[in-house]
């Protein structure tokens, strides 16, 4: 017998994390999965055996992957020659690696699902239930499709996010750097000239001067404070309680808040809704739609609806009693469950909200960037102004 140590989710979402006995590591893997354990990391105890953190799957090479394999296998390839032909494709070392370790638990007769699995976090619960459920209905290539289809949407919407941020970022950052820059050298060079010259001072000019004054002394001091205080605030939202208050709130915000619920309406719900299609049973889709949620609040409602609906309650009342995710998805949720198309009626929401957060965003950047570009214009004819104005004041008297 040897020991192993594993990390699991149980039907509520809940981590699980502990030691087991068992002959090999297939024999401990059969022992969690009949204890109902979503079994995300497995090694034995002191050696890793089931996750090796180098060369794993990440955006765009996951999609990739995902892609190649659906469509070798689509082209009647079986899976072991399918993952060979992978290996031919040009790309990185370790990448290689772990499809070659996929490729040989393959030819040891293990299916997909477990060979993914001995790769630890390469793969997420989502991935390997999608998997897993292909398998079960035999239809692994249309799975995988369709699971292409999911990361590469959701690899696609952030894409666009920072690529649209990448323009306001700079612009922010470049803004705030002149101001600084002005502040603390340039302003109070001034200082000494305006005393000398003996004309009265406006109160504008004497605000920016004094705040010159002290970014050029204390200015180092700020910046500490800033990077303490972003330092206290990033503890206090690794505080559960507190992040799941401050991610509540944030969904209340007038403009934001709408946005918010959109984006997570659209990725939970399309989870949901491609679990299901794939077969994978509610509850289960439940727990594993509960991690891909970025918003705590909302994480903490779904964890309130697996317990609902495991009690025999609806997804649309669960979801209902505390509504955070938008009305028009609670009201296609309920339409789905009383239809008996709760898979395809998932799927529609989150194609309406794909849509809708993505316009919203882009009204929402298109805004973002003229209104910085005015307000940070207004603060430097601000400083300008300040500094002009006592030397108008000087011509005039002259």
């Amino acid at each position: 017998m040897s020991l192993f140590k594993f990390r699991a989710l149980d039907n509520q979402g809940m981590p699980q994390n502990g030691t087991l006995e068992a002959t090999d590591q297939v024999a401990a893997v059969a022992a969690l999965h009949k204890r109902g354990l979503l079994l995300l990391q497995i090694e034995a105890a002191g050696r890793p055996l089931l996750r090796n953190p180098r060369g794993q799957l990440k955006g765009t090479a996951l999609v990739s992957f995902t892609q190649q394999l659906a469509t070798l296998l689509g082209a009647g390839q079986p899976l072991e020659r399918s993952l060979t032909l992978l290996l031919k494709q040009p790309g990185p070392a370790q990448v290689r690696a772990l499809i070659e370790r996929i490729r040989d638990h393959v030819k040891a007769g293990k299916p997909l699902s477990a060979a993914l699995e001995h790769e630890g976090d390469s793969f997420s619960p989502l991935y390997l239930s999608m998997v897993r459920a292909g398998e079960a209905g035999g239809a692994l290539e249309s799975t995988l499709r369709q699971l292409s289809d999911y990361l590469e949407r959701s690899e696609r919407l952030r894409g666009e996010v920072i690529n649209a941020l990448i323009y306001p970022a700079f612009l922010v950052v470049g803004v705030l750097g002149s101001l600084a820059l002005l502040l603390a050298y340039v302003v109070p060079q001034f200082v000494p000239i305006f005393q000398d010259l003996g004309v009265p001072i406006p109160l504008i000019t004497e605000v920016i001067l004094a705040l010159g004054e002290f970014l050029g002394s204390y200015g180092l001091v700020v910046l500490a404070g800033l990077i303490v205080s972003g330092g206290c605030w990033a503890v206090r939202l690794r505080n559960p309680a507190f992040r799941e208050q401050y991610d509540r709130r944030l969904l209340g915000i007038r403009v934001i808040g709408p946005l918010l619920q959109r984006v997570e309406a659209a990725r939970l719900t399309r989870t949901l809704g491609t679990l299901l299609n794939n077969g994978v049973a509610l509850l289960q889709a439940l727990v594993i739609a509960r991690h891909v949620c970025t918003n705590r609040a909302l994480r903490a409602q779904v964890g309130h609806a697996t317990e609902s609906v495991k009690g025999g309650g609806t997804l649309a009342s669960a979801f209902g009693s505390q509504p955070l995710l938008p009305e028009l998805a609670l009201q296609m949720i309920d339409v789905g469950e009383q239809a008996g198309e709760l898979d395809s009626m998932l799927l529609k929401v989150a194609d309406i909200f794909d849509v809708e957060a993505k316009r919203g965003i882009d009204r929402l950047l298109a805004a973002l960037v003229p209104s910085l570009t005015v307000v940070m214009a207004v603060l430097v004819a601000v400083i300008m102004l300040a500094i002009m104005l006592p030397l108008m004041s000087l011509t005039s008297n002259i």
